[in-house]
């Protein structure tokens, strides 16, 4: 049994009627539909959910794009399975399902966004790795699709967005180093014209600036966001003559190769080298114990899904979410820095 023509031939009513009993109808005799109901469930009766959706005017699907590729996600990106489970947790209160949107790190992701907003895959999406500049913001606004994205861009339409605080980040770990009596500095710049590597290090250089010192190019490290991009950095640092005494890093998947690459070159973390990154489930074993900042995952996905839905038909009435939002990071203190 596959669709609602056999259930009906089988039971020998016409389609309507099956439809209208399957769907709750008050127009349908109780015993029939009854009967309809039983007989679906004994045979395998699988709805059409395309038909359904081509009807109702929406698909129940919200969609996360996502980048993947091993230059972005590594051995594995717990940072978004953490995100996901918050987001669905809201979107399960209304029988709605989370898909995540796979854009491989080969494709243009604009491309990508293009060919499923053509196929009306979802009634609204949810966009991260945001650009310096991002024409998917103007595509979504285009095509009235709701949208929020999980980080900042100067392309800006008018939806809510929600942003770690890259900018209070660098303010604390440039802070600190100044304090510690470091003046060769270094950031480890996340891969790609993401704006949140602009953020961050525009506002080191506005700290730096302030004690009278500079961030020079050179001190500048481009990474792949990875344990494989942090162990290349670490062995490009110690090749340099000139290397800073400190480093800060926003992307938490690369500190795990970072220190591996700085201990085979014989430069101690948090002795020869001070290091400020972020937390997640992998650095809890590093030694020594990293000093970075920790977030709510699940929380920001909460809030990312509950802001979502109040600007999404059907659902406005049910949030009034903070439309836009910088969401707060907490120093966790460690002895690498």
């Amino acid at each position: 049994m596959k669709g609602i023509r056999q259930l009906a031939e089988h039971l020998d009513i016409s389609i309507g009627t099956v439809s209208r009993a399957l769907n709750g109808k008050t127009d349908v005799n109780p015993q029939t539909r009854q009967r309809v109901l039983e007989a679906a469930e004994r045979l395998g009766y699988v709805a059409n959910q395309s038909g359904r959706s081509l009807r109702k005017g929406s698909t129940g699907v919200i969609g996360f794009m996502m980048q993947t590729g091993p230059e972005i996600t590594g051995q594995g990106d717990t940072f978004f399975m953490s995100v996901f489970d918050g987001v669905q947790t809201v979107l399960a209160r209304h029988s709605l399902d989370l898909v995540a949107l796979l854009c491989s790190s080969s494709e243009d992701p604009d491309a990508y966004l293009q060919r499923t907003v053509a196929r009306g895959f979802a009634d609204a999406v949810i966009l991260s790795a945001t650009r310096r500049n991002d024409a998917r913001f103007e595509l979504l606004d285009r095509h009235k699709i709701p949208f929020i994205s999980l980080g900042r861009s100067l392309t800006d339409v008018g939806q809510p967005w929600i942003d770690l605080d890259f900018e209070g980040m660098a303010e604390i770990a440039m802070e600190r180093f100044v304090r510690a009596g470091h003046r060769e500095i270094g950031v480890i710049w996340p891969n790609g014209d993401l704006n949140l590597g602009h953020l961050f290090v525009e506002r080191c250089r506005d700290v730096l600036a302030r004690h009278g010192l500079a961030l020079p190019d050179e001190h500048i490290f481009r990474a792949k966001p990875s344990e494989t991009g942090g162990y290349e950095v670490a062995q490009e640092i110690a090749g340099r003559p000139r290397r800073p005494t400190a480093v800060a890093l926003v992307n938490e998947t690369l500190v795990t190769g970072l220190y591996k690459g700085l201990e085979e070159a014989g430069i101690r973390p948090g002795k020869d080298i001070a290091i400020v990154g972020r937390h997640s489930p992998h650095t809890q074993f590093l030694s020594p114990a990293l000093t970075g900042f920790s977030l709510s995952l699940h929380e920001l996905g909460i809030c990312l899904a509950e802001s979502l839905l109040s600007v999404m038909p059907g659902y406005q009435g049910h949030y009034t979410g903070v439309s836009r939002r910088i969401w707060p990071m907490t120093l966790v203190e460690g002895a690498s820095g």
